[in-house]
C-alpha cells in the first residue's frame, strides 16, 4: 500500500481557514472548555486513517476561534460598569488623532479603579478629550478619570459593523475623559509609536504644503490623520486607498531595498561571501527591513500579511529549500490564523490573500524587459479588479469602475518612485536630517501630481458603483466565477464564468406593490431618519445629526442605507425642522440627490435652500397617498412644533411621522388625520415626556410605535412616562437602539408588520 499523501501548505491553510470562518457566523459562541475535543478525536483518528487530517483541521480551527473569539469578549467592560467613571492608569498607543471639537486617541489601561476599588478592567479603550484637551504625545503614560460604556455602535442596511471592528481591535470600551483636576502624565515611555510621531514631526518641518504632508506621512508611517473624507472619496472613487497607507507591496519594495544594500555590500567586499553566502544574507537583510518598515506602518494586516510572506521565503532561503508561490501563501495564511483567528473579521485579511492568490493562480511570473514588465502590470490590475470585485462590493457596497486605469498608473508610480524617495527621505532623517529637505521635497511633487490626477480621474463616470446589499449566495457565486475566468489555459468555457456575476451585479429586486410600501426606521443614535419607498418612488424623512468633528450621519448611514435598499434615484427630501438631529444630514443626502425635491418645517434656519412643508400639500405614488397635517400657514408655533408631520396611507394601512411636535400641537394632528386605519407611528420627540399625550395615543390608536433615539442617551428617551402610556394603551414599542434599523412592510391588502430588525436580522456573538 502507499502511504496517504500529506496536505500541503496551501491545503493546511484553507482547512484552518473554513474552521475558522465558520465561527463567525455562529449568533452565539459555544463553551471553550470542549470545543477542541471533537478536533482532537479526528485528529486522534487522522493517525489511523490519514484522510481525516484535513477534517481534523478544520475543527481545530473552529475551536482555535472560539477561544480567541471568547478570549476578546471577555475584555469587554462589564455591563454592570457602564457610565461609571474611573481612575486608570495606562498608556498611549498609536498616534493621537487632533479635531476640532476633541482629541481622539487609543488608550492601554494597567490598571483600573471604582470608587478607590481596583476593577478587573485591562485592555484598549478608545477615547475622546474635550474642551481645551493637552497635547497627548505618543507612548506617554497618563492617570485619567475616565466615563465608559461597551463598544455598541450603530446597526444598518450597508452600514459598518463597528462591534467587529471592536472585537477583531480588542477594544474592551468606548468614553471619554472626564473634566478632573487629577487628570495628569506619568512620563514617556519608549516605543515605536514615539518615533513614528517625530518622523511626521519632521516631514511637516520640511514639507510646506499640508496636504503634501499628510501625503507623505501616510505613505511613509501609515499615519493617516491629515486625510480628511474629501480625500478618502478621491481614493475609493479611484479603487487606491490600499495604497493610500502602508500596503503589503510597500513592504516588498522595502525588501528589495534591504536586498540591494546587501548586493551594493557585497560588490565593496566579495571577499565577505567566503565567511557568508549572499543569498541568506539577502534573505535576513530583506526581512529585517521590510520588519523594520512595517512597524513604522503600525503593523497593520497587510503589512503583517507581507512580512510573514517574507518571512517564509527567508527561512527557505536560508534552508536552502525552494517553496512555490501556493506554498508560501498557505504558510503565511496559517501563521497569520495561527497569530490571530480573529483577523477574518477585516475586510484587509480577504483582499490580501484573496489577491495575492489570484495573482498567483493568472500571472507565470515569466515576463522579460519593459514590455513583459508592462503586460504583467496591465494583467495584474485587470485581475485584481475583476477577482476583487465581489469581496469589495460585499465590504463596501462600492466598487470603481475606473479602479483598474488607475490603479495601472498609481501601482508603479506610488510603489517606484514616490515610495522610495520617502523611504530615503525617512532614512536621511534618522541618520542625516539636514539632507532630508530635498527628498521629502521631491516626493511631495511627486505626491501632488499623482494626486491632481486622481482627483480629475475620480469625477469620471463610474468611479463610483453601487450596488444593493450583496447576498452571501451571489457572493460565492462570483468568486466561483472569478476562480472559472481566470483559470489556466485549457479549462474549458472560461468566459462562462462571467455568468456567475450576474447574481451580484443585476440582483433581483423586489419593490413594493401597487398601493403598498415600505419603511426604514434608520438607525442614526440620538436624531431620526426615515425611508420610505413605493413601487417607483423614494422619500428620505429626516437625515441625522453632522457633528462639529465632521462625522455626518447623513453621509456614514443615510447614503449607505439608500445604495443598500437598491434606492438610486430620490424623489422627495422632507426634513421635519431644523435641529441639528434632524437637518445636520441633510446638506450631503440633498448633494448626492440633486434632483430630488426638498422641504422643511422651518426651511429659514435650514443649511441649504429648501421649500417650506405647510399643511394641505398632498401627492399620490403609485397608489400611496402622502399628506402633510402639520404645520399651518402662519402659525406661531415653537420650534419643535414647527415640524413636518407627515401622513403615508397605503392600501393596507398608515404611517405617521410626526417629527419632533409636541402635546401641544398633537390634537391638531390627530383631528387631521382622519379617520382611524392601521397605523405605524413613529413616536414624537424620540419618546420626551412632553410628547405622546394619552389623548394623542387614544386618537391615532397605533398598531405599532417605533421610538428612534440614542442607546443610554443623556436626554433619557423615551421617557419612562411615555414608555408607560403605551403600554397601558396596549402598543408594541420598539426602539433603534436596542434593535438598530427597522423594517415596516405595509402591502396592499394587509395591515403594516415589522419585517426585519438589524441587530436581530444576522445574529452574530459580538453584537450587543
Amino acid at each position: 500500500m502507499h502511504e496517504a499523501r500529506r496536505p500541503g501548505a496551501a491545503a493546511l491553510g484553507v482547512a484552518l481557514l473554513l474552521g475558522v470562518v465558520a465561527v463567525q457566523w455562529l449568533p452565539a459562541l459555544p463553551p471553550p472548555v470542549g470545543s477542541a475535543l471533537p478536533g482532537l478525536v479526528v485528529l486522534g483518528a487522522s493517525l489511523r486513517w490519514p484522510r481525516l487530517r484535513l477534517p481534523a483541521l478544520v475543527l481545530l480551527g473552529a475551536a482555535w476561534a472560539i477561544w480567541r473569539g471568547a478570549l476578546a469578549l471577555d475584555l469587554r467592560l462589564p455591563r454592570a460598569l457602564e457610565g461609571r467613571d474611573f481612575e486608570v492608569v495606562g498608556r498611549i498607543s498609536g498616534l493621537a488623532q487632533v479635531r476640532s471639537d476633541a482629541t481622539r486617541f487609543v488608550f492601554e489601561i494597567e490598571r483600573a479603579t471604582l470608587d478607590g476599588r481596583p476593577v478587573p478592567l485591562d485592555g484598549r479603550v478608545r477615547l475622546s478629550w474635550y474642551e481645551d484637551a493637552p497635547v497627548l504625545p505618543a507612548c506617554t503614560r497618563w492617570h485619567l478619570r475616565l466615563r465608559l460604556r461597551r463598544p455598541r455602535t450603530l446597526l444598518d442596511p450597508g452600514g459598518l459593523d463597528g462591534e467587529r471592528a471592536a472585537l477583531e481591535r480588542r477594544i474592551a470600551a468606548v468614553g471619554y475623559v472626564r473634566e478632573d483636576g487629577g487628570n495628569h502624565a506619568l512620563g514617556q515611555t519608549r516605543c515605536v509609536d514615539g518615533l513614528r510621531e517625530r518622523l511626521a514631526q519632521g516631514i511637516a518641518a520640511r514639507v510646506p504644503d499640508p496636504h503634501d504632508t499628510a501625503l507623505l506621512q501616510a505613505f511613509s508611517i501609515g499615519d493617516t490623520r491629515g486625510l480628511d473624507q474629501d480625500d478618502w472619496e478621491v481614493a475609493r472613487a479611484n479603487g487606491v486607498p490600499h495604497l493610500i497607507a502602508i500596503s503589503g507591496f510597500h513592504v516588498g519594495v522595502a525588501a528589495l531595498f534591504g536586498i540591494a544594500l546587501v548586493r551594493l555590500l557585497y560588490l565593496a567586499w566579495p571577499a565577505l561571501a567566503l565567511r557568508l553566502p549572499r543569498l541568506p544574507a539577502q534573505a535576513a537583510a530583506a526581512l529585517l527591513s521590510a520588519g523594520l518598515y512595517g512597524a513604522l506602518a503600525g503593523f497593520g494586516l497587510p503589512t503583517v500579511r507581507t512580512l510573514l510572506m517574507i518571512a517564509v521565503v527567508a527561512l527557505a532561503r536560508c534552508s536552502r529549500r525552494a517553496l512555490g508561490g501556493a506554498q508560501t501563501l498557505g504558510l503565511a495564511l496559517v501563521a497569520m490564523l495561527l497569530a490571530d483567528p480573529l483577523a477574518v473579521l477585516s475586510a484587509g485579511f480577504w483582499l490580501s490573500f484573496v489577491g495575492v492568490a489570484f495573482l498567483m493562480l493568472c500571472l507565470d511570473g515569466r515576463a522579460h524587459g519593459l514590455g513583459g514588465f508592462l503586460r504583467e502590470l496591465s494583467a495584474g490590475q485587470l485581475v485584481m479588479t475583476v477577482a476583487l470585485l465581489p469581496l469589495t462590493l460585499w465590504f463596501f457596497g462600492e466598487a470603481s469602475l475606473v479602479g483598474a486605469l488607475s490603479n495601472l498608473v498609481a501601482v508603479p508610480f506610488v510603489s517606484f518612485v514616490i515610495v522610495p524617495c520617502v523611504l530615503l527621505g525617512v532614512l536621511a532623517l534618522l541618520v542625516l536630517p539636514a539632507a532630508a529637505a530635498p527628498v521629502l521635497r521631491l516626493a511631495a511633487a511627486c505626491a501632488h501630481a499623482q494626486w491632481w490626477l486622481l482627483e480629475r480621474m475620480a469625477q469620471w463616470p463610474g468611479a463610483h458603483w453601487y450596488l444593493p446589499e450583496v447576498q452571501p449566495w451571489a457572493l460565492a457565486l462570483a468568486v466561483a466565477g472569478a476562480l472559472w475566468l481566470f483559470a489556466p489555459r485549457g479549462a474549458p468555457l472560461r468566459m462562462l464564468g462571467l455568468l456567475l456575476f450576474l447574481p451580484l451585479v443585476w440582483p433581483v429586486r423586489h419593490p413594493p406593490a401597487e398601493g403598498g410600501f415600505r419603511v426604514w426606521v434608520l438607525d442614526v443614535g440620538q436624531g431620526l431618519s426615515v425611508v420610505v419607498r413605493t413601487r417607483h418612488h423614494a422619500l428620505v424623512y429626516d437625515a441625522g445629526a453632522r457633528y462639529p468633528s465632521g462625522f455626518d450621519l447623513g453621509e456614514a448611514v443615510v447614503l449607505p442605507a439608500l445604495h443598500a435598499l437598491g434606492i438610486d434615484r430620490l424623489d422627495l427630501l422632507m426634513i421635519s425642522h431644523a435641529d441639528n438631529d434632524h437637518a445636520g444630514g441633510a446638506r450631503v443626502v440633498a448633494e448626492a440627490f440633486p434632483e430630488a425635491l426638498r422641504y422643511a418645517g422651518e426651511p429659514a434656519r435650514m443649511p441649504l435652500p429648501m421649500r417650506a412643508c405647510l399643511a394641505g400639500q398632498a401627492w399620490n405614488w403609485d397608489g400611496v397617498r402622502f399628506r402633510v397635517l402639520s404645520p399651518r400657514a402662519g402659525a406661531a408655533a415653537r420650534r419643535n412644533d414647527r415640524s413636518c408631520v407627515l401622513a403615508v396611507d397605503g392600501a393596507g394601512g398608515r404611517l405617521l411621522l410626526p417629527g419632533d411636535i409636541g402635546s401641544r400641537i398633537e390634537p391638531e394632528v390627530a383631528a387631521a388625520l382622519g379617520p382611524p386605519r392601521p397605523t405605524v407611528l413613529v413616536v414624537p420627540h424620540h419618546g420626551s415626556r412632553y410628547s405622546s399625550d394619552p389623548a394623542f395615543i387614544a386618537a391615532v390608536a397605533p398598531r405599532l410605535a417605533l421610538v428612534s433615539a440614542g442607546w443610554h442617551n443623556r436626554f433619557g428617551h423615551p421617557h419612562p412616562l411615555v414608555v408607560a402610556r403605551y403600554a397601558a394603551a396596549r402598543v408594541p414599542l420598539l426602539g433603534t437602539a436596542e434593535r438598530g434599523a427597522i423594517e415596516v412592510d405595509a402591502p396592499p391588502g394587509h395591515p403594516p408588520a415589522v419585517t426585519v430588525t438589524w441587530r436581530q436580522r444576522r445574529p452574530r456573538y459580538w453584537r450587543e
